[in-house]
């Protein structure tokens, strides 16, 4: 396993990916694979939820060049597993062990519903599938179940709508870790983008020359023009960030905002907690990276990716408070913490909220945390991580010093 700008991907070999999904097949549990190229890397790092799917997925698949040159300036060889290869060997796999597949298919795509039946019956012959046509606006998954009883599932929704699909599809009640009742039958699911496209004919692949040299960007780019901005983002904007991630950050401080959010009832000022998902019983302020945004505007952001709702107000904002390093087995959407930003560690300022709502609208996010709990002001530092109390001293000290308290 080699991790690049935080997400995990494997360095398994074609043969040795698909005797994975063969055991995957019979050992009676749900699994979804993901096949990473550069764009889906940098939209996950914009994404915190994408970003811990990407990283809790059973395998993850290096689809890019990009990501091969990367291998190479941490001195790893890494062998990439494209999904349009992936797509035909899981549908020989599926044709020769009797398997039934369907695929999940999006109505707005380059090819149709017709299209992938018509190839399907066509080059795998004696193939069991089901294709069906899907909305974008379905995601999050909602809870449909299928009617057929389907041993693979492809998912061509493209990233991150197909990955979001697929995990709350097989963990549609992630805060209580419940699992697969929405398609109960699957047993490997797969995010595979515009592979059937290569399939179908409705576009057609770089000469293998150009594959193999890194140059796949550049007969995408003359096939399909309208993809430059993408194009722009694998082959300048990937490496630029992954330098600074590898070659930068380890020397610096993320720059970081807590947010402490208050309110008061007829027992005095409660101020809300949330629980890291990992490690358990790790409560602290929820917390986020300020990414380069004026402080009071990362903070009403955070807070908002936090507890799910806009229904408080800002109050005051404190710069640069804290600085810590991060401990060596500290864990961030599902990575270390370390591997998931680049940084050393974090230096944190303060956002201070007042909570205008009700218990009901708070929906704290699940990939970072797993509950929240509001505690008496006077009994915060106690009710925190203890390797998070000296920074809550100083936090909590500055919203009294706000005198809202008295």
């Amino acid at each position: 396993m080699l991790n690049i700008l935080g997400i995990n991907i494997s360095t398994l070999s074609r043969q040795e990916v698909l005797e994975k999904i063969g055991q995957f097949l019979e050992d009676g549990q749900q699994h979804y694979l993901v096949t990473p190229n550069p764009e889906i890397i940098l939209e996950a790092h914009w994404d915190e939820e994408f970003f811990y799917i990407l990283n809790k997925a059973d395998l993850s698949l290096p689809d890019g060049a990009g990501l091969k040159f990367a291998a190479w300036a941490m001195g790893k060889n890494l062998r990439r597993v494209t999904g349009a290869d992936l797509v035909e060997d899981v549908l020989e796999m599926a044709q020769k062990d009797n398997l039934v597949v369907a695929v999940l298919n999006w109505d707005r795509g380059l090819s149709s519903k017709q299209d992938i039946e018509n190839v399907l019956k066509n080059k795998y012959h004696g193939l069991r599938f089901t294709v069906e046509d899907i909305k974008r606006d379905l995601v999050p998954f909602e809870g449909t179940k299928s009617h057929v009883d389907v041993d693979i599932l492809f998912c061509t929704l493209g990233a991150p709508y197909q990955e979001k699909f697929i995990y709350h599809a097989i963990n549609p009640s992630p805060c209580e870790g419940e699992g697969g009742v929405g398609l109960p039958s699957v047993k490997v699911a797969i995010g595979v983008g515009g592979a059937f496209d290569f399939l179908t004919g409705k576009i057609k692949r770089a000469p293998k020359i150009m594959r193999l040299s890194g140059l796949e960007w550049l007969w995408r780019l003359f096939k399909q023009p309208w993809r430059a901005r993408r194009i722009y983002q694998a082959v300048i904007v990937f490496p630029l960030k992954f330098i600074k991630w590898r070659f930068i950050n380890p020397f610096l401080y993320r720059p970081n905002v807590a947010c402490l959010l208050y309110r008061k009832n007829k027992n005095g000022y409660e101020i809300l907690l949330a629980e890291r998902r990992d490690p358990p019983d790790h409560w602290q302020l929820p917390q986020g990276g300020t990414d380069g945004q004026d402080l009071m505007i990362a903070g009403i952001r955070e807070l908002k990716e936090e507890i799910g709702t806009d229904k408080f107000k800002e109050v005051a904002s404190f710069k640069n408070l804290w600085k810590y390093k991060y401990h060596k087995n500290s864990v961030r959407l599902g990575v270390l913490s370390r591997r998931s930003t680049g940084y050393k560690g974090q230096k944190q300022s303060l956002f201070i909220a007042e909570f205008l709502g009700e218990d009901k609208d708070i929906t704290i996010n699940f990939w970072d945390h797993r509950n929240w709990k509001w505690v008496k002001a006077n009994n915060l530092i106690n009710k925190v991580y203890p390797s998070r109390r000296k920074a809550t001293r100083i936090f909590l000290e500055k919203f009294k010093s706000l005198r809202i308290t008295n």
